[in-house]
């Protein structure tokens, strides 16, 4: 992945935003489960909501580093939205896991390049 310095700064940043609302969402998937099922319906709608939001942020990331990698990750966050909208939340972890993932790895190639680049 070719990178200039602002666009690694700018993944590493986003990046970091991303994975806390990864993680954020995938503990209230977890707490989703044990809910009453009178409750569980505006959790979800709450949880889709923070998805969405999420959803942005990944758009923004695209935009600004011009990295076709935030493809996938969106991808895993719309295939993880549609496993909530049809009442099997517990499924989208799989989704939110592995979306995790691949942005733990833009985060990881961005701070090589910064830290390459002595700007970390």
């Amino acid at each position: 992945m070719a990178m200039k310095s602002n666009e690694a700064i700018m993944a590493f940043s986003q990046s970091d935003k991303i994975k806390t609302g990864l993680i954020m969402i995938a503990g209230s998937l977890d707490l989703l489960k044990n809910l009453p099922e009178e409750e569980k319906r505006g959790a979800s709608r709450v949880i889709a909501m923070d998805l969405s939001m999420l959803g942005h942020e990944v758009g923004l990331a695209k935009v600004v580093t011009g990295h076709e990698e935030w493809n996938e990750v969106e991808r895993y966050l719309n295939k993880a939205l549609v496993m909530l909208d049809s009442g099997i939340g517990e499924e989208a972890m799989i989704h939110l896991s592995r979306a995790l993932s691949k942005v733990t790895n833009i985060a990881q190639q961005s701070m090589s390049f910064l830290k390459e680049n002595r700007l970390l």
